[in-house]
């Protein structure tokens, strides 16, 4: 904001003679002006000082906003802290007000230095809403609007790369339920134990343990409350150079599915989907 900066030491330098010699004072010092928010800001307190007014600030402001002022368009309220004299650090209300409200003020104070800043505060007015100035402003938020999308575009990048990893993590999962449904062939259950990475004996005795599963004449059997849902089938098989026959479970995919959640939950998950193996 260097021209509004320029502007305001050339309004200055136009009004300084003008008091001088007529008891008023001059403007030898430019007021703190803050540009940052949606119009330029000052404070009221720093205000009061420069017109040299005698009643207390607390008790002048109160006055003052009595004229119709409102908070949070004429004027927004800090809490600062604040040394006193004495050395302790007490919290105080600061006044930030509108430059418009300013010069509202410095026309209620009806004094040659309340005219002098009126026209100062005028004079910023119109740096502020020339055309150059406000192209400044929206040159600027334009850039904070880049700035704030591209920080948009790194966080959905932070994002997409997490939901990557995760399919990435998963993907084996989900291939490995999808062959399970898929194949209709019948399968052994050393092979569906391979698929865990322990032997046939193994997961048969954990069925038993579980009660999912019994042994009858060398065959193991489902109990009956998981009978008739399609989880095995029972094939004959006839012993080489003998008329004997015996009989083999094997479990369909819809059983090495029930597998699949039934030991899920026991914390065993197929070698697949082991993180870190």
């Amino acid at each position: 904001m260097e021209e509004i900066v320029f502007v305001s030491a050339i309004v200055l330098q136009r009004y300084k003679k003008k008091c001088e010699g007529k008891g008023v004072g001059t403007m030898d010092q430019l007021m703190n002006v803050d540009y940052n928010g949606d119009v330029p800001r000052i404070s009221a307190r720093e205000l009061h000082e420069h017109l040299e007014i005698e009643t207390p600030f607390t008790m002048w402001f109160s006055r003052m906003v009595k004229y119709g002022f409102e908070e949070g368009s004429d004027y927004r309220i800090l809490v600062v802290e604040h040394k006193t004299a004495q050395g302790n650090t007490v919290s105080r209300n600061e006044f930030m007000i509108s430059v418009d409200m300013a010069k509202q003020l410095c026309m209620l104070l009806r004094t040659e230095k309340g005219k002098l800043y009126r026209q100062y505060f005028l004079e910023l007015e119109k740096a502020w809403n020339s055309p150059m100035q406000v192209m400044a402003r929206a040159i600027k938020f334009s850039e904070e609007q880049l700035l704030e999308w591209k920080g948009q575009c790194l966080l959905l990048e932070e994002r997409l790369t997490e939901k990557q990893s995760l399919i990435e993590v998963l993907e084996p999962k989900a291939k490995y339920l999808d062959e399970i449904l898929q194949s209709p062939s019948l399968v052994t259950m050393t092979q569906v134990a391979k698929d865990y990475g322990m032997s046939a004996k193994q997961l048969n005795l954990i069925l038993k343990e579980k009660s999912i599963q019994y042994k009858s004449n060398g065959q193991w059997v489902l109990y009956a409350k998981y009978q008739g849902k399609g989880y095995v089938h029972s094939q004959t098989y006839q012993i080489p150079g003998s008329s004997q026959t015996v009989m083999h479970t094997l479990w369909t995919q819809k059983g090495r599915e029930f597998l699949y959640y039934l030991l899920k939950d026991m914390g065993i998950l197929p070698v697949v989907e082991r993180v870190g193996e």
